[in-house]
């Protein structure tokens, strides 16, 4: 029974891995069409999102059943409780990319993001595709270290951002309100894209380590 039971902890694990690759070539994708412009890669970001779905359906099903099949031992537990959440916060991750997609390919063939902007969202989507790569090996390695350092990067996007909303609010801006707006709106979702990389980082702690990630420190 345990090693039936170790099985389908090991099969949760590889579809986490799985949808990981799934939602980092997805944002791949809506970067790439946010910042040529393409509505081709737009259009192919959007059409894996039933697939992530599915995962997301697939993992939330089999949480229940190894929940269901046998009282887990403590470790067990805390891989079911935490894979649980994982997968949320992966599905959150896919649902960001799509709407970055979707905002690339309104716009078509009209860029999405002007000029002045360009460097910043190039910035920022070379650091969440750096951290979607770290992500998906510490998924499989749960390497502590790795996963508590997905802070640095979050700190670097969220300076990003910070850098285009003060362009976009500021004086000197040339564009207009709305394409002011949809830049806050596609920094916020970078933003929150690396918020979740990092939110998975810390359920890697916690299971790996049993602590509250904010007690674990960082390494220097």
């Amino acid at each position: 029974m345990r090693t039936a039971y170790r099985s389908e902890l090991d099969d949760f694990a590889n579809d986490l891995v799985t949808m990981c690759e799934g939602v980092r070539e997805s944002m791949n994708k809506a970067t790439y069409a946010l910042l040529r412009p393409s509505l081709m890669a737009a259009e192919e970001a959007l059409s894996m999102s039933d697939d992530l779905d599915e995962l997301r359906r697939r993992g939330e099903s089999r949480a229940i059943e190894l929940l269901a099949l046998e009282s887990p031992v403590a470790g067990d537990l805390r891989q079911v409780i935490s894979s649980i959440h994982m997968v949320r916060d992966l599905d959150r991750m896919s649902s960001l990319s799509i709407h970055i997609a979707t905002a690339a390919r309104n716009r078509h063939p009209e860029p999405a993001i002007s000029e002045p902007l360009s460097e910043k969202f190039s910035t920022m989507a070379r650091l969440v595709d750096s951290m979607a790569e770290k992500t998906r090996e510490l998924l499989i390695t749960h390497d502590t270290d790795m996963a508590l350092a997905l802070s640095e990067e979050d700190d670097a996007i969220d300076a990003a951002a910070a850098d285009i909303l003060s362009i976009v609010t500021g004086e000197n801006w040339t564009g207009t309100t709305r394409e002011a707006v949809e830049a806050a709106l596609l920094a916020r979702y970078f933003e929150r894209w690396a918020d979740h990389c990092v939110n998975v980082g810390k359920r890697i702690v916690f299971l790996t380590t049993g602590q509250d990630p904010e007690e674990v420190r960082a390494p220097r």
